[in-house]
């Protein structure tokens, strides 16, 4: 099973062009894809729908797209009715397989003044894989303030880890005539994180290593997927400052739930894409 997380920047390359044909492209061949910064009506990229446009270019692939900041200004058309074209920005997850659930989890923001605070999310899917049902998140934290990531990736754990017992967008089902949804453990946590490695925010996620043993895989903890498999070269880095290139950074990231770890066969960073200011971060799981 292939998978891949794309923060899409609008669509907008570092050369400043939008083109969604390179995104596209640039994800072709995944079973699983996790897209972050997917937009509606957004001045930045001219207004385009990229939902609809990523459905109309990947044409076999199931989608959902949970919408994490929504405004609308009082925009009203030649009519002088209400236009009802709402900013949205947000994440996005396609399959090969059915999507037969999904939440869009809000993550914890502060009221932030000096910086432009977006709401954040991350969109929850219960794909159907032949190889059983498997939780995929598609997830973008904040990107400025270290105290705000470290209360998302703790909200975000929370209720990745209440999944089975809640049983996620129903439970129950039998009542509306609908068969049982499966509650599985397994999940992949999959985005741009806007962290380092080894970084505080990091630690809260993945867990401290012991400073003898190192790193454990424990139940509580999703496993970095960087650590297994040979992870990635030294210096990597998934984000790139065109301005000053000496801050570009790995900060997309997959976590796996601990029962996953030992399916992980590799994790590649895509150095080519030039659809964003961002890379593609590839996974394979057995």
């Amino acid at each position: 099973m292939k998978l891949v997380t794309y923060n899409t920047q609008y669509g907008v390359g570092r050369d400043g062009r939008y083109d969604l044909g390179r995104i596209a492209a640039a994800i072709e061949g995944a079973d699983i894809i996790a897209l972050q910064e997917v937009t509606r009506n957004f001045m930045r990229n001219n207004m385009a729908d990229m939902v609809e446009g990523l459905a109309r270019l990947l044409p076999d692939y199931f989608h959902v797209y949970g919408v994490a900041m929504d405004i609308d200004f009082g925009t009203v058309g030649d009519d002088g009715k209400p236009a009802n074209k709402r900013l949205q920005f947000g994440n996005m997850v396609l399959s090969r397989w059915p999507i037969v659930a999904s939440r869009n989890l809000l993550l914890p923001r502060s009221r932030r003044l000096s910086r432009g605070n977006l709401q954040r999310s991350a969109l929850e899917a219960l794909v159907m894989a032949p190889s059983g049902a498997l939780r995929v998140y598609s997830v973008h934290l904040d990107h400025v303030n270290l105290e705000e990531r470290i209360a998302q990736i703790r909200h975000l754990k929370e209720r990745v880890y209440a999944y089975p017992m809640e049983g996620g967008a129903i439970s129950g089902a039998v009542e509306y005539g609908f068969p049982e949804l499966p509650s599985p453990e397994e999940f992949v946590l999959m985005g741009d994180f806007n962290m380092v490695p080894g970084s505080p925010e990091h630690l809260v996620m993945a867990g401290a290593p012991d400073p003898v043993e190192g790193a454990q895989i424990v139940a509580h903890h999703p496993v970095d997927a960087y650590a297994l498999a040979g992870g990635v070269p030294d210096g990597s880095v998934s984000w790139t400052d065109a301005t000053h290139p000496e801050k570009s950074r790995l900060i997309d990231y997959a976590f796996v739930q601990a029962g996953l770890a030992a399916s992980v066969r590799s994790i590649r960073i895509d150095k080519d894409a030039q659809g964003s200011d961002h890379q593609p971060v590839w996974l394979e799981l057995a």
